[in-house]
């Protein structure tokens, strides 16, 4: 069944030729912008997260196991169909649907695809105004390029493991990935970054482009400010736990109850926090009157602060400092993230229809606009459940010579 897709890239067509994370999650990014997202899968087994569990989604009326729960959280909004590529047959149906797009996205290894035809240097002599996304571990040139890239290694190589988790010298230091994917999700926002961008050249040019997408180069660029901390002092930051290299206090404090995190960004804020605690001479003290003290005596100030945290409660603390205008909150676990009644009232969570479960849940887009909303109209698909709907659709539109 065809939707009638209205945000604000509705009427553009991608061909997704990706699987595990980095590439669906641009690809969804793009399908929840209004984009009819075309999945390219094997017919045997599909993309590889839909095997990625336990946790594993159970059909609300049969009890039966689905899909993986990594794959229903970088797909929905797709139709896929299932082709293998390996096959004459299948690599002439791919490039038939490749015509007929504006946007082919893939994370084969460095030229992969080129033995099928299905590369960008074969695609764009039949289709000159191609944006051709490529999304690899070490991008397309240099040493490492024919390595495969994951997104654990990346996080050790790129220096996001270096700065992450608690001080060599405490309890539980030593470098941690963090709890998420977090390079492969950046990579494929700065693909899709990256495709909206070749898609506004195009339109004033007509010229079709060629995207390479290294996963390392994004998580250096995401380096952010403890980047830059090196290149301007030539010292490699240290893990600090909860701390910031930058602001402080800026960390998590003990309560009474738990653990509360203090976000104290500038001076003004630090005063307040002081008068709030009962702590007045806190913001008196020489040692503690500007950002950058307070980052040269982040050890002893921290001290001083936990004395005083631990007679609260984390809930009194929230109360206490929202009064006064300083960020102050829990760590919430995931549960009580869903429970939260700003996420609540924000949308976050969702139902989405999905054809064999009835419903799926998932995580609604961050984006907001005023006029063209993101467009969510399918859940995660079945595997193939599209072939014949897409293939015969475009034939029927004279867009392909022969639907396999």
């Amino acid at each position: 069944m065809a939707y009638e897709r209205t945000g604000p890239l509705a009427g553009i067509r991608v061909l997704d030729l990706s699987r595990i994370l980095a590439g669906p999650w641009a690809t969804q990014a793009l399908a929840d912008l209004g984009a009819e997202v075309i999945k390219i899968e094997k017919p045997e087994g599909g993309d590889d997260t839909r095997s990625m569990g336990p946790p594993f989604f159970r059909h609300h009326a049969t009890g039966e196991r689905a899909d993986a729960a990594y794959f229903l959280s970088c797909n929905r909004g797709k139709e896929s169909v299932a082709i293998d590529i390996s096959t004459e047959e299948g690599q002439r149906t791919v490039r038939q649907l490749a015509a007929q797009c504006d946007v082919l996205v893939e994370n084969f290894k460095v030229g992969a695809l080129a033995k099928y035809g299905l590369d960008y240097e074969s695609l764009k002599q039949e289709v000159p105004g191609l944006i051709y996304c490529s999304i690899t571990g070490f991008g397309q040139t240099g040493p490492y390029r024919e390595r495969a890239g994951y997104d654990f290694l990346i996080q050790g190589m790129g220096g996001l493991m270096s700065v992450t988790g608690e001080r060599d010298n405490r309890p539980g230091g030593g470098p941690q990935k963090v709890g998420v994917a977090l390079t492969d999700i950046m990579a494929g926002m700065y693909a899709a970054l990256a495709i909206v961008s070749a898609l506004h050249h195009r339109n004033q040019t007509r010229e079709g482009q060629y995207i390479d997408i290294g996963m390392l180069d994004v998580q250096v660029a995401v380096l952010a400010n403890q980047a830059m901390n090196y290149l301007v002092t030539g010292t490699a930051p240290e893990r600090i736990g909860n701390g910031h290299p930058n602001i402080a206090p800026y960390q998590t404090f003990p309560a009474s109850d738990g653990h509360v995190i203090f976000a104290v960004g500038n001076d003004a804020q630090f005063r307040r926090m002081a008068m709030a605690m009962g702590a007045s001479e806190l913001a008196d003290d020489p040692r503690f009157t500007t950002v950058a003290l307070r980052v040269q005596n982040v050890a002893a100030l921290a001290e001083l602060i936990g004395a005083v945290t631990t007679t609260r409660t984390i809930d009194e603390w929230i109360r206490t400092m929202e009064a006064a205008g300083v960020p102050c909150g829990p760590i919430n676990t995931i549960d009580r993230v869903f429970n939260d009644p700003q996420v609540k009232s924000r949308g976050l969570l969702m139902d989405l229809p999905q054809r064999t479960a009835g419903s799926v849940p998932s995580v609604a887009c961050p984006i907001r606009f005023s006029s063209t909303p993101v467009d969510y109209h399918r859940g995660p698909p079945d595997l193939g459940e599209h072939t014949q709907e897409v293939l015969r659709r475009l034939a029927r539109d004279g867009l392909l010579v022969q639907a396999a």
